[in-house]
């Protein structure tokens, strides 16, 4: 017979173990998402993690560390009245081109791409974001409209701030005013790099470039080979400002020389540095 304290759906589960235990066992309180099958003298403890759809405060907190701990207590007051949280699905356009800026973003967890449609439907993936950056506050600070647009890569929970509060606080806290100086810095120099590597350089180069790219973005899996983001080929294209084909020629070129190794979306680095001998003299 099966009893549950508390049981999701399966597909919000993940298994984590099963454990016997005597009929007189005292469970902590945090075990509070498990299935209990009674047997003769013992209960069959089977444990899951529920996969959360919401933050705690404490959580939000630290992930906005870099930015609460340049306010006051009175602006930090302000900051956790005014936060939203909203999750996206993969693909799903978090902004769009000609939209009117509101809030700052701050990426909490997943992948997004800054992109821009181009001549002939063409995309072309200006930047990609990591946890934990901000963005979505130029067009604001420009007093413009967006002129890109950004969508989910996969999966992701972005924490709105209100630009009107930001603007607000920058009027009297220069820790602030100089935080997003140095943000839009470094922005302005990796888009300046960016133009470089992929106007100038030959469509070998620039597919190196653009998996170096994201192993510097998002790093690799525990085997410290695979990269962690899975792009679709269209996708891995846009960011390296070439055709589809031109770019699943130059991948399948790239593991017949043995520098990767593909299997499906999941791509192996196996020689990066070739691979940064051939981004950094282009071909």
């Amino acid at each position: 017979m099966l009893f549950t304290s508390f049981f999701p759906k399966t597909k919000d589960l993940l298994f984590l173990g099963r454990q016997n235990m005597p009929n007189n066992i005292v469970l902590p309180h945090f075990y509070t998402n498990f299935a209990v099958q009674k047997e003769a003298n013992s209960f069959s403890i089977i444990f899951f993690m529920v996969k959360k759809d919401y933050l705690t405060e404490t959580e939000i907190s630290e992930h906005l560390t870099s930015l609460s701990q340049l306010l006051t207590d009175e602006e930090n007051k302000e900051l956790s009245k005014s936060i939203s949280i909203q999750r996206f699905k993969k693909n799903e356009i978090i902004y769009e081109e000609g939209d009117v800026p509101t809030d700052l973003l701050c990426l909490i967890n997943g992948k997004v791409k800054i992109f821009k449609d181009g001549i002939s439907g063409r995309t072309q993936i200006i930047r990609v974001i990591k946890p934990v950056e901000y963005f979505g506050y130029r067009a604001f600070f420009a007093n413009q409209n967006f002129v890109t647009a950004a969508a989910a890569f996969e999966t992701s929970t972005i924490c709105k701030i209100p630009l009107t509060l930001i603007n607000k606080w920058l009027a009297t806290n220069n820790k602030l005013a100089c935080f997003f100086i140095k943000q839009l810095s470094i922005d302005l120099g990796i888009s300046d790099q960016r133009t470089v590597n992929l106007t100038q350089k030959h469509i070998r180069g620039r597919l190196a470039e653009a998996l170096l790219f994201l192993i510097d973005c998002y790093g690799l899996e525990e085997d410290e080979a695979t990269l962690s983001i899975y792009l679709s080929r269209e996708d891995l294209a846009n960011l390296s400002n070439m055709t589809t084909s031109n770019a699943i020629r130059t991948l399948s070129a790239f593991a017949k020389e043995g520098l990767i190794e593909v299997n499906g979306r999941n791509i192996k680095i196996l020689d990066e540095e070739r691979l940064s001998k051939i981004s950094k003299f282009g071909w």
